[in-house]
């Protein structure tokens, strides 16, 4: 029997080594990555889709105008719940999610950016998702508000809105816990690192917290995949 299709929606041409892609392989799916902003068509959420995840990206969600794939996107989010698609949105991939559910996105007034390693906490009810306070790789400048219906999850000082749950298979993730050290050196050295803004990180400090933080988180990120997706 052919492996269950994992569909990944990629906002980038980042290479395919983040946790979500090494969970997909070693479980035995199929991950299957698109490209909706180059022209890529979303598949069929039929029998075959054991889940999807939607990555983050440098596209404002609010203009579908400008980027029209964000309507073949948006179709997709609501094909995936409307079917109970296990869905994963990861930062601008949340933010879809929180969009297509009538929530506003966009920047805070605070101006205030999360790039680096920062501490997340579970709200009271979303102990379930993070028993405890977990440092997570973070790096944004937009946030979600909570949808309506929707639980609310986690938090962190600099931005409250870090996780939702809608019904039992879709979340949304404002932190990267799909990121990689090698990921996260990538980011590092990208001409958009936000170095100097109000919020950010200095390298030094990121280096120390991912070296300190990065297994922790990532051994909490492969056991929620585990139970969202399921596993062989």
């Amino acid at each position: 029997m052919a492996a269950r299709k994992l569909v990944l929606v990629r906002h980038g041409d980042d290479p395919p080594d983040d946790r979500v892609v090494s969970f997909a392989v070693t479980q035995g799916f199929d991950p299957v990555i698109v490209r909706p902003f180059k022209g890529e068509a979303l598949p069929e959420a039929d029998d075959s889709v054991a889940g999807s995840v939607i990555y983050g990206g440098p596209f404002n969600v609010f203009e579908e105008d400008r980027h029209p794939f964000l309507h073949a996107e948006a179709e997709w989010i609501r094909t995936c719940m409307a079917g109970k698609v296990p869905l994963l949105g990861i930062c601008q991939g949340a933010q879809q999610i929180a969009r297509v559910m009538g929530a506003e996105v966009g920047p805070p007034a605070s101006g205030l950016h999360e790039f680096g390693y920062y501490p997340v906490s579970p709200t009271p009810e979303g102990r379930d998702l993070l028993p405890d306070m977990l440092y997570m790789t973070q790096a944004h400048f937009h946030t979600f508000a909570i949808p309506e219906g929707a639980v609310h999850l986690a938090t962190s000082p600099l931005y409250p809105n870090q996780a939702f749950r809608i019904g039992d298979r879709t979340y949304g993730f404002q932190f990267h816990p799909e990121c990689t050290i090698e990921g996260f050196r990538r980011w590092q050295s990208t001409p958009w690192a936000a170095y100097g803004k109000p919020g950010a990180q200095s390298r030094e400090e990121q280096d120390a917290l991912m070296l300190e933080h990065d297994a922790r988180q990532a051994e909490w990120f492969y056991a929620f995949l585990a139970k969202l997706f399921g596993t062989r």
